[in-house]
């Protein structure tokens, strides 16, 4: 019993250790990624890109090799641009987790173990599995009852192996927390918390099986949309059982058309429901990548796979109607007020340069021939934006730009015209006019906005008087925000900083130069170090003076 004990622990400690190896690896590699001199012609814009391309492939591939929990945790992460670059959000996003099947004997185990005597229901069962990820695996099989289904099977030791790579997770994002500037704006022990949450809940196929069926009561009377009914008799925590609906893979455009079946119909169709989900239902399949989709012989659209939800409130969808109004109307303030409204831009900051960013997107989104991806272009600007801004996009709206983005490439895939924007706009119509809300909900928002509005009236004669007495008295002061020479003096004071510490940063390695070359070169060290944090702060300052340009040459920065 010891002898299990120490083998225990060992497996457990050589797990951390392996975590925490590709956990000091990455800091190294963003650390020196961060150095001047690690570039061999200079660190332009490019270099950087191409390496952060680089390291986003390398983490995409430690995850996967690490297995089931970093999975899902990379495809968490991806879902946070305010986090993460947009090149590692997009790298994380198209993480699979295919891994290779376990054996069939533990298929039987593990069935066995959770059905009990209730698994004699279940004959035929197929040793090939139709697919294998880092969850579960699934196998076809039929019932006595002569129906088809398949079999979700999760795999054996999971849940032991998830709490321990969560426990890990959790004394990585404390010292995350405490580092001076990567704990600076962060919570990272709330986004492992979170994060625990998550990845405990898809280890219950329960909580799968209840949106399966909640998605598949949204489309009961739609004969263009299918959806596995749940077999609830044998779904447990460790099994899922649904029905068996076959299907061309919706990214076999020439199977499609073999099979008399009009790619371009079927694109439509899937553009139609995932509107559905967004604006009628606001409960949406948050990952419809091909390997979720698929086409009936009659055209149909079947979906699979409903571990990864999302779930839009009243209230959000109230709010994303107001900025659907106001997006329609090409109406950048009004769409700014309603993102400040929604959280997801600071009150405090300087909005000059996001509503000059609003009003290029709705330029480049609203203005006809509508471009073929124009979603996925927008989301990419959306996460530029976001990362190292004061924004906090929503987790509903992430998932919400992500499907769409995916699905808008899925159809373009299978019609090179397809146009997303174009299919929405009757979709969009009951947001524009109504928010989604009821004729009640309208009335009271007009009640309120006419409260406000006369409430004001009443006043201003009042306030009036008021400052014509302090004219007279002299003691009337005028403050006036002066956004753009503002940032000028900001720009020209970080300027200023950029130049001192070159200089300094340069008479360092001069000194360094002359003292290596004397009699005691290793006194060399002291200057050398020195200029180690004078490049870091001089470095920082480089990024900001660029990001701060690319703002600036956004459209209508003159004004």
């Amino acid at each position: 019993m010891q002898a299990i004990l120490r083998r225990a622990s060992l497996r457990r400690l050589l797990r951390a250790l392996t975590i925490w190896r590709v956990v000091i690896q990455l800091l190294g590699l963003l650390w020196w990624d961060g150095q001047a001199w690690s570039y061999r012609n200079g660190m332009t814009a490019d270099a950087r890109a191409r390496r952060q391309a680089t390291r986003a492939r390398w983490l995409t591939a430690e995850l996967l090799q690490l297995g089931s929990a970093f999975i899902k945790l990379g495809q968490l992460l991806s879902a946070r641009p305010d986090i993460l670059p947009a090149g590692w959000v997009e790298q994380l996003a198209s993480l699979q987790d295919s891994v290779p099947p376990f054996s069939f004997d533990r298929v039987q185990s593990v069935l066995e173990d959770a059905l009990g005597q209730r698994c004699a229901e279940v004959v035929d069962l197929d040793p090939e599995p139709l697919g294998a990820a880092s969850l579960a695996q699934v196998h076809r099989a039929s019932l006595r009852s002569g129906r088809q289904v398949v079999l979700k099977v999760q795999r054996p030791g999971l849940e032991e192996l998830f709490r321990l790579d969560l426990e890990v997770m959790q004394q990585v994002a404390a010292v995350l927390q405490r580092h001076p500037s990567w704990g600076r704006g962060r919570d990272w022990p709330a986004m492992a918390r979170e994060c625990r949450r998550v990845l405990m809940r898809e280890l219950d196929f329960r909580v799968e099986a209840q949106y399966a069926a909640r998605f598949r009561q949204q489309f009961l009377d739609d004969d263009q949309i299918r959806i596995p009914g749940v077999i609830w008799e044998l779904s447990t925590r460790r099994v899922l059982c649904l029905d068996y609906l076959p299907g061309i893979k919706i990214n076999d455009r020439a199977g499609l058309i073999d099979a008399g079946i009009d790619p371009a119909a079927v694109a439509e169709i899937g553009a139609a429901s995932y509107l559905k989900q967004l604006v009628r239902f606001g409960f949406f399949h948050a990952d419809p990548h091909p390997g979720n989709l698929a086409v009936a012989s009659d055209g149909a659209l079947i979906y699979y796979d409903f571990g990864m939800m999302g779930l839009l409130s009243d209230g959000l969808r109230r709010r994303l109607g107001a900025m659907v109004r106001a997006a329609a109307s090409r109406d950048a303030a009004a769409l700014v007020d309603e993102l400040q409204a929604a959280g997801v831009i600071t009150s405090s900051i300087d909005v000059g340069p996001v509503r000059r960013l609003v009003r290029l997107m709705l330029k480049e989104a609203l203005t006809p021939p509508f471009s073929s991806n124009v979603i996925d272009k927008l989301s990419g600007d959306l996460y530029d934006l976001v990362y190292g801004q004061p924004f906090r996009l929503p987790v509903e709206l992430i998932f919400v730009m992500r499907a769409l983005s995916t699905f808008e490439g899925v159809g373009r895939s299978l019609d090179p015209a397809f146009s997303l924007v174009a299919i929405a706009k009757p979709y969009l119509l009951p947001l524009m006019t109504s928010s989604g809300s009821g004729t009640n909900d309208l009335f009271n928002e007009l009640g309120r906005q006419v409260g406000a509005l006369s409430s004001r009236a009443a006043a201003f004669p009042r306030r009036l008087d008021e400052s014509l007495e302090r004219l007279e008295q002299g003691d009337l002061q005028l403050q006036v925000r002066l956004g753009e020479s503002d940032r000028q003096f900001r720009r020209m004071i970080v300027a200023q900083q950029s130049i001192g510490q070159a200089v300094l940063l340069g008479c360092l390695a001069l000194a360094a130069a002359i003292i290596g070359a004397s009699s005691r070169p290793l006194w060399a060290m002291l200057p050398a170090g020195a200029a180690i944090p004078v490049g870091l702060d001089w470095f920082r300052m480089q990024l900001r003076m660029r990001r701060d340009q690319r703002l600036e040459q956004l459209p209508g920065s003159n004004r």
